[in-house]
């Protein structure tokens, strides 16, 4: 007849609870041979008692040595998870064995236990990747607004050179554009500041910077007009 007190969730609780309160005593064989004995017993309509005969455990569970196994065995008899009918008489019968639940370790104690080590785990994870979250923003925060604040100068500066007529007009004579082109190409000049993160820290650094920069853009435009493609802009067609 069927032990209505058993249920397959409530053994294999029973068996961690006693895991959790006792680990220095459980080891895999152990959950192993448990597991399987749980699962035979539940395959066989949870009987009272059944047969467990050691060649088809072994095989089961993968251990090899037969005293690994007596040791395993004999271990969870003493725990109180198995109840031994009667010990196998030769190598041709098998174990009858009863599933209990174990009564020897306080279930509470241990699910407590359980339960605060997971807690702690979590909590501990969660408030490191929270900082390191927090770290990582704020990292990217300045990353981001140096540029930024660096192209914001680059502006200013663009817009001192453009108030000085006489530098306007000796950047256009140098590179044979129009006075209104200059703005033009301080405008383009920013942006690839900005997008290549190339910042000036000086007035004077920006001035030659810029310099170099539109004699080699002036001239490869004329190249690209010579070569029958269209012009920059309406002026340069003049």
């Amino acid at each position: 007849m069927a032990d209505e007190k058993l249920d397959y969730f409530k053994l294999m609780r029973d068996f961690w609870d006693y895991a959790f309160k006792n680990p220095e005593c459980i080891k895999p064989n152990h959950c192993a041979v448990y597991a399987y004995a749980v699962e035979t017993c539940n395959r066989l309509g949870w009987k009272e008692k059944f047969g467990f005969p050691t060649s088809m455990v072994l095989e089961a569970v993968g251990i090899k040595s037969y005293s690994v196994y007596k040791k395993t065995f004999d271990d969870l008899v003493s725990f109180g998870f198995f109840e031994v009918v009667e010990y196998s008489k030769n190598q041709y019968s098998a174990n009858i064995i009863a599933l209990k639940e174990n009564y020897k370790a306080p279930v509470k104690a241990p699910v407590k236990a359980h339960e605060k080590h997971l807690s702690k785990h979590v909590s501990t994870h969660l408030t490191t990747h929270s900082e390191y979250n927090k770290t990582l923003k704020q990292e990217n925060s300045k990353d981001h607004l140096k540029p930024l604040n660096e192209n914001l100068k680059n502006l200013n500066f663009g817009k001192e050179l453009l108030e000085s007529p006489g530098w306007v007009e000796t950047i256009a004579m140098q590179n044979r554009i129009l006075l209104e082109e200059v703005a033009q190409w301080i405008e383009s000049f920013n942006t690839k500041l900005f997008t290549e993160c190339d910042v000036k820290i000086s007035r004077q650094d920006y001035a030659g910077h810029f310099s170099r920069w539109l004699s080699g853009e002036v001239s490869k435009t004329k190249k690209t007009n010579q070569n029958g493609k269209p012009e920059i802009t309406n002026e340069r067609n003049r």
